[in-house]
């Protein structure tokens, strides 16, 4: 074959590949673009602060679980509760119903709900807040309500993945598939999840210990990592997870290395449209120079009902 039929040949073949490359181009799926993916977000994370204003609108059973595990997943000490929440003198009560399957007696039980709503009222006089403190103004309308004195602790307990928007931190991964839903799961990169400096105010700090808590939170927020599995057609969050990858930074890591702290919170729809936690649960791996022990912590919020000033109490089934 002469060169100059080899080269017309090889031009022809080039010209062929760009033309099938352009083709492709055109008729691929593009994928949303970073500012989409924001906008699409900032929307999740409203329905986010809209369902927490609900639930200050119910009160609930709640299931309580703690087990320790030491090495080779001995069962070292765990704990059982059941309690059921509701309304005396217009603060949000939380009765003990169970502890370890054994029903808590009558006097144990008023003794822990006078208990819980005389520190409820002391709260309520402090006007302190039991949620965490944001800084931006979409935070502070949420907020606003969210520390109403008189809330249930149940919210503050339920809102500890609670988080800012960052723009231009999330990352679409693909599609999943949560109790029969098709969702998108989106991973977010946070820079500001872990912010002491709006709760210096409670006493007077020096500026090397600013500088060291702000050390701690940037390395914390480096390693940092948010799942997020969201219904896109109702843009509401399914489940979410929290994850911090490495733990080497922290001091005294040479005595207890603190191997893996992961929390989720999956959500529910109790009732039509409205979406309410169902699920909390948190697991700590830490390692001394014995082995490896890890701490699981469940909350299981089930039987919600609408709250009203008049609730009586119901002590609910064994489960």
């Amino acid at each position: 074959m002469s060169s100059r039929v080899f080269r017309v040949l090889r031009g022809e073949v080039l010209l062929s590949s760009a033309f099938v490359a352009l083709l492709l181009l055109a008729t691929a799926p593009s994928l949303p673009a970073q500012s989409d993916l924001d906008a699409f977000m900032q929307d999740v994370l409203a329905h986010r602060d809209d369902n927490w204003k609900k639930l200050q609108q119910y009160i609930l059973d709640e299931h309580e679980e703690i087990q320790l595990t030491g090495p080779s997943r001995i069962p070292i000490w765990g704990e059982k509760k059941d309690y059921t929440w509701f309304i005396r003198e217009g603060f949000f009560v939380r009765s003990p119903v169970k502890v370890n399957g054994a029903s808590v007696s009558e006097s144990e039980r008023r003794k822990y709900e006078n208990e819980f709503l005389q520190r409820a009222k002391e709260r309520d006089r402090r006007g302190l807040s039991p949620g965490p403190q944001q800084s931006d103004a979409d935070a502070r309308d949420v907020d606003s309500l969210i520390r109403q004195a008189r809330q249930p602790q149940f919210i503050s307990s339920a809102y500890f993945l609670r988080f800012r928007f960052e723009e231009g931190k999330y990352a679409l991964v693909g599609h999943e598939t949560i109790d029969g839903r098709d969702t998108l799961r989106v991973e977010y990169y946070p820079s500001k999840l872990f912010n002491r400096e709006q709760r210096w105010t409670d006493h007077d700090a020096t500026s090397k210990d600013r500088a060291r808590a702000a050390e701690l939170e940037r390395m914390l927020n480096k390693v940092s990592l948010i799942t997020l599995w969201i219904e896109p057609k109702a843009a509401q969050i399914v489940k979410y997870t929290f994850n911090n990858v490495a733990f080497d930074f922290l001091p005294g890591s040479w005595l207890v290395h603190l191997n893996d702290v992961k929390a989720s919170m999956t959500m529910g729809q109790p009732f039509p449209d409205v979406w309410l936690p169902s699920n909390v649960d948190v697991a700590v791996t830490l390692t001394i120079a014995v082995g490896q022990y890890d701490v699981r912590y469940g909350l299981q919020y089930h039987d919600y009902r609408r709250a009203d000033v008049n609730s009586i109490l119901r002590i609910p089934e064994a489960r």
